[in-house]
């Protein structure tokens, strides 16, 4: 394990995105899904493809900033089953459905084992189970603010409780009721306060309006609490001695997800990671220091892709 603690790039509120993809909807185990592709900006230089899985009740828009910061690459992006524009798998919508969503993509996709895998926090859950559950697919695997330990033994392990309750009177009420309780713009809000550690107030402006407009694009009530239930019951720990390809960890000192501590002790149990730690920045790196990541991320894969 190879650990660097690094402060995070002052960055304010971004300019318009300027990235161009193109747009596809494939069919995956019977339901219509979106994928966003990216093209590199010069294709004779490019660096690996990266697919990327955004993380609980986001949707692609969450991880465009970091998008747009690695222009050298060939980017993949769908929106998660029954999340955005992704129509719900059948069944569980939970991260064992969506890895073998992500299996299935790289397939439908005609993705080749040259491709790194890359995930957000419940995405870290579904990137680590894919990672080590189809290894033959992937050739580095990265974690952004990785699930490193459950939510209820978190540093934030009240503020956890709290959300468990809330989600547990939406799956109790009648369906009309409980969908206006998980999309109440009050109370996404205030998700959206706890979570943006920036003192920039232009950033922090543009957070909750992200925030606004994409945290309640869901397909159902089911869908988030399947999701739910899966990003509290599982974490990046129980797959990681599995995870035999060069992983990189970036964590943040102010994530209340995941302590550093417990971010160490996660990249202890993968058998070849490296573990950066973001100062000044909580569970919102992609939103909050994406430049910073996106460094990192480039100078791994210009060392350790294969």
């Amino acid at each position: 394990m190879l650990l660097r603690r690094r402060a995070a790039a002052k960055e304010g509120a971004p300019a318009p995105f300027q990235r161009r993809a193109s747009v596809r909807t494939a069919a995956v185990h019977g339901s219509a899904q979106r994928f966003w592709d990216f093209p590199a900006a010069n294709p004779d230089t490019a660096g690996p493809a990266v697919f990327m899985v955004h993380g609980f009740r986001g949707d692609h828009h969450g991880l465009l900033r970091l998008v747009e910061a690695l222009p050298a690459n060939r980017v993949i992006l769908p929106d998660l089953p029954g999340f955005g524009q992704g129509a719900p798998l059948p069944g569980t919508n939970d991260a064992a459905a969506y890895a073998d969503f992500v299996r299935a993509a790289f397939e439908e996709l005609d993705l080749g084992p040259d491709t790194v895998l890359l995930g957000h926090s419940f995405g870290s859950i579904i990137a680590a189970r894919t990672a080590a559950e189809y290894p033959q697919l992937i050739s580095e695997l990265v974690l952004i603010n990785p699930i490193s330990e459950p939510a209820l033994e978190g540093p934030k392990g009240f503020t956890s409780k709290l959300a468990e309750l809330y989600y547990q009177a939406a799956a109790r009420l009648p369906e009309k009721p409980g969908r206006a309780l998980l999309a109440n713009p009050v109370i996404v809000r205030g998700m959206s306060v706890l979570m943006a550690k920036t003192r920039d107030p232009g950033l922090r402006r543009w957070i909750h309006a992200q925030h606004d407009a994409y945290f309640s694009a869901f397909s159902s009530r089911a869908v988030v609490l399947d999701a739910f239930r899966s990003s509290i019951s599982e974490t990046v720990r129980d797959f990681a001695p599995q995870l035999q390809m060069p992983v990189l960890l970036i964590a943040a000192d102010r994530d209340d997800l995941g302590s550093v501590p417990a971010q160490r002790r996660l990249a202890a149990l993968i058998p070849d990671s490296e573990l950066d730690i973001l100062e000044g920045v909580g569970h919102l790196v992609h939103y909050e220091a994406p430049d910073s990541a996106a460094a990192l991320i480039t100078d791994f894969l210009g060392r350790r892709h294969r």
